[in-house]
């Protein structure tokens, strides 16, 4: 009897927890320009390595949160790619690889992939943003909690960037979206 009530709790919090957690849409590189030439979305990219703490973080306590994965859904085409990994990229007509990739290295430092050299990738995670064109609009570094990914999923979908010129453009930004947040 006891058994049995074990298993009916064990099943109603695994019920609970998909309810509350939403699975981001992610794409290749190939697929989310493909898919911009039909209905042009904006694409946001999540750069990581299988050794990375904070990406692992990142996925676990950001990407997993059901507001940041719905508005990603949304308003972007996702894209997880892995810095280190063998897959190979065409972007802006130029393919790019990985080379020196050590199968023996596959969850474990790794050579860097020519893309992510391409972006100029120096930390991981790195989130890259890019616009409905395919073009690189930024990277934004380090682990980021849900609230401080939304500020840059917003600035970006709405374009506010372009208006910002200044550190206190930008500061004044965050004032504002984390009083929204509060209410």
């Amino acid at each position: 009897m006891m058994k049995k009530i074990s298993l009916g709790l064990i099943a109603i919090f695994a019920f609970s927890i998909s309810a509350i957690a939403q699975d981001i849409n992610w794409l290749t590189m190939e697929e989310a320009l493909e898919l911009q030439k039909k209905a042009p979305k904006k694409i946001f990219m999540d750069v990581y390595t299988n050794w990375c703490g904070p990406c692992k973080m990142l996925d676990k306590n950001t990407f997993q949160t059901k507001d940041v994965a719905a508005y990603i859904n949304e308003h972007y085409y996702a894209v997880k790619f892995n810095a280190e990994g063998d897959e190979e990229i065409t972007y802006k007509e130029k393919t790019y690889t990985n080379p020196n990739y050590d199968e023996s290295k596959a969850n474990r430092r790794n050579s860097a992939h020519e893309f992510s050299r391409f972006l100029q990738i120096r930390a991981y995670p790195t989130m890259v943003f890019f616009d409905e064109e395919g073009n690189v609009i930024a990277p934004i570094q380090g682990y980021l909690k849900p609230q401080q990914l939304e500020l840059y999923l917003k600035i970006f979908k709405t374009d506010k960037y372009k208006d910002m010129t200044t550190q206190e453009e930008f500061s004044e930004y965050v004032k504002t979206f984390e009083a929204e947040f509060e209410e």
